[in-house]
């Protein structure tokens, strides 16, 4: 028996007021969650309202990671926690800016699919904003609901047209949307109480451009009382039960779908929506929680790069990384290393350095690979970690003084990570990496095999650099093991040191497909290195 019966797609809306940084991303996922513990399937989406056509060239100080999917596409950040917290279908449909947009109306101009017209906000943008949420419910079969998160703060001028689309949609498809409207109660000390005006004039701002929401998060530090939630009910025109306390959750986001759930949210969301189901099964999260608030072991990684001041230039890498100490029953302390301030070497269990580009802080990141595999200290590198260890290997193993990567010295004497051959053409910056997913052949009687236990494997690249294969037999008659190469090019995947308890590098992004229910292997086996080290 089915625990559902749609009839129509349906579609949730979610905004954000007061403040920006709220969590929608992880609060949509979350959503997500709840409605696929119910057995419906989702399919999730951002809009974000940058004019970049994607965050590829942004820098992570600003916008954090550019997290990637199967086809290639370069999307925000909260794809990753879609992906984390949901079996939602994540490709180029998935994520949507203001560039992209406005690219594609203006090439439809330029074509003359217009037929003449003067192309305006409205209808045109608005019309492929809503051309582009329709595509993302209809990119695989058997989408139920569509949870579109619109990024920016309500009342951001460039927010504008994507609450004017949502507008339309909702008009067109009366019956089957909602908005879910995420704000901030804000603590005056002084006055010891919280503040619901904020949240107040955020409903009041969005209900001037057509959207009433039907249920409202309060994000706060600390529980709101009834009085207050009441309040707010009364004067942004919703029942008392849609006002939902959103408190900071202490020990892990992974909490956040059974807070949600504890106040029924998904109930509520059926009957908005219509949707006869039977209670969820959160069990199998609930245990994952429950093994992060009890591990039993405790390590201490080293995180070694050059955006450590930006919590989320690393999201997806830090997360992996408590996925698999979830799994292992560890507490992982994770210790941020600033690879262009690298003098004296922490003291840690294990070192770990995730992807970059540009020259700063690649020298220190050389220093500790060779500091891990003169000590036998496990080492895991990624994407420009992976080019560390073989820089590394080359100059102190194999005697090779002037090995480098071409990114970091284009006159290097001994190239031994190289720009791709293909790139070597390219012009434009933006978009035209190695992206997106690759099959990966695994070598036997490895510690890549050991981890992965599969003969082939599919992950996903953001790079433009390999390991160069004029140096392939010298490195493997010093010890260097190639344990995963995509055959079609004959291009290193997986770099490992033969006679290294745990030293491994990987040229693609193993982070982006980690789950906490199901850690990444790698990361897994790397942590599992560690605890044996110690």
């Amino acid at each position: 028996m089915l625990a559902y019966v749609v009839m129509t797609k349906k579609y949730i809306f979610i905004t954000g007021g007061v403040v920006s940084s709220l969590g929608k991303g992880l609060m949509s996922a979350s959503v997500g969650k709840l409605l696929e513990s119910h057995k419906l399937k989702v399919a999730m989406m951002k809009l974000d309202p940058y004019l970049n056509v994607d965050p590829g060239t942004m820098n992570p100080f600003e916008h954090g990671e550019v997290y990637v999917t199967d086809d290639g596409a370069e999307t925000d950040l909260d794809l990753g926690h879609y992906y984390r917290f949901t079996n939602s279908p994540l490709s180029k449909a998935s994520n949507a800016t203001s560039g992209q947009i406005y690219d594609t109306v203006i090439r439809k101009e330029r074509h003359g699919d217009y037929l003449g017209k003067t192309v305006q906000v409205i209808p045109h943008v608005t019309d492929e904003i809503k051309r582009r949420i329709l595509a993302c419910s209809e990119q695989e079969k058997g989408i139920d609901v569509t949870l579109v998160e619109i990024g920016g703060t309500v009342g951001d001028i460039e927010s504008q047209p994507f609450l004017e689309a949502i507008r339309q949609f909702r008009l067109e498809h009366p019956n089957d949307c909602i908005n879910i409207h995420l704000t901030y109660l804000p603590h005056l000390k002084a006055a010891g109480e919280l503040k619901t005006k904020p949240t107040q004039h955020s409903v009041q701002m969005l209900r001037s451009v057509g959207i009433f929401p039907d249920l409202i998060l309060c994000r706060s530090e600390e529980p709101i009382p009834q009085d207050q939630k009441d309040k707010i009910a009364l004067f942004c025109s919703v029942p008392n039960t849609s006002v939902l306390d959103l408190v900071d959750v202490k020990k892990t986001i992974y909490s956040l779908p059974l807070v949600l759930e504890e106040q029924k949210l998904d109930e509520q969301i059926c009957s908005l929506l219509e949707l006869s189901c039977k209670k969820g099964n959160m069990i199998p999260w609930k245990e994952m929680v429950q093994n992060v608030n009890s591990p039993k072991y405790k390590l201490k990684l080293g995180l070694v790069g050059k955006y450590l001041k930006h919590q989320d230039a690393y999201k997806s890498v830090v997360e992996a990384l408590m996925h698999s100490a979830a799994k292992l029953s560890v507490d992982l302390k994770i210790e941020a290393l600033e690879s262009d301030q690298i003098d004296e070497i922490t003291p840690c269990d294990g070192y770990l350095v995730p992807g970059g580009f540009g020259e700063r802080g690649f020298e220190g990141k050389v220093k500790v690979a060779r500091h891990c595999r003169e000590n036998k200290i496990p080492y895991f590198g990624i994407c420009l970690g992976m080019q560390v260890l073989v820089v590394e290997f080359a100059r102190n193993a194999l005697g090779l003084e002037g090995a480098n990567s071409s990114e970091m010295d284009e006159d290097t004497p001994q190239p031994i990570i190289s720009l791709l051959s293909e790139q070597k053409r390219v012009t434009d910056i933006g978009g035209t990496m190695r992206l997106g997913a690759y099959p990966c052949k695994i070598t036997k009687k490895t510690k890549a095999w050991e981890a992965y236990g599969e003969k082939e494997v599919s992950e996903r690249h953001r790079h433009r650099y390999e390991f160069n294969n004029e140096y392939l037999d010298s490195c493997k008659e010093k010890g260097l093991v190639i344990s995963g190469v995509y055959e079609k090019s004959a291009l290193c995947e997986i770099a490992e040191i033969g006679d290294h308890p745990w030293m491994v590098g990987v040229q693609f992004h193993p982070e982006f497909k980690s789950k906490p229910t199901d850690p990444h292997p790698l990361f897994t086996a790397f942590l599992g290195a560690m605890l044996k080290d110690g």
